[in-house]
C-alpha cells in the first residue's frame, strides 16, 4: 500500500471451532478505493488469540506509519488496547486479579505496532450485518476449513 495522508481502514475478525480448537482470522485493509484481504489459520488456538492475530496481521501489512481506523467485533481486543493495557503494564503484565495476562505475547506485539501507527479503535456488534465484519468472519471460517483440509492430507 502506498503512503498517504489518507487513513487506512482495517476490519478484523477471528473465529475458532471449539475454544480452544482450530482457529482462523480474517482482515480487510482499505486505502481509498484499494482493498486487500488477508487470512490465516492456527491448528490449536483460542478465539481471543485469533481476534488479536487478525488485528496484528492488518497492522503488520502496512509498509509505512500511517493513521488507521481499526474495526473489530471483539470487546476483548478493543478494551484491551484502550482500557486495560496501561494497567497491565503498570502491574508487570498482571491483570486486576494479580494473575498473568493471557496472550501477553500477542498484546506486546500489538502494542509495538500501535506505537508505529496512529490507531483509532472501533467496535461493532458481531453477526449484526456489518458488511466488512461479516466478510472478515467468512475469511476466518474459510481459513479454518482450508487449514483442516491441509491437516487431514
Amino acid at each position: 500500500m502506498k503512503s498517504s495522508s489518507k487513513t487506512v481502514e482495517i476490519f478484523s475478525d477471528g473465529a475458532c471451532s471449539g475454544n480452544p480448537g482450530p482457529g482462523g482470522w480474517g482482515t480487510i485493509l482499505r486505502w481509498g478505493d484499494r482493498e486487500k484481504e488477508l487470512s490465516g489459520f492456527e491448528p490449536t488456538t483460542t478465539n481471543n488469540r485469533m481476534e488479536l492475530m487478525a488485528a496484528i496481521a492488518g497492522l503488520e501489512a502496512l509498509r509505512r506509519p500511517c493513521p488507521v481506523k481499526l474495526t473489530t467485533d471483539s470487546e476483548y481486543l478493543k478494551k484491551g488496547m484502550t482500557e486495560w493495557i496501561e494497567g497491565w503494564i503498570r502491574r508487570g503484565w498482571k491483570n486486576s486479579q494479580k494473575k498473568d495476562v493471557a496472550n501477553r505475547d500477542l498484546w506486546e506485539r500489538l502494542l509495538e505496532l500501535t506505537r508505529r501507527h496512529q490507531v483509532e479503535w472501533r467496535w461493532v456488534r458481531g453477526h449484526a450485518g456489518h458488511i466488512e465484519n461479516e466478510r472478515c468472519d467468512q475469511l476466518a471460517r474459510e481459513a479454518i476449513r482450508r487449514g483442516r483440509e491441509k491437516l487431514s492430507l
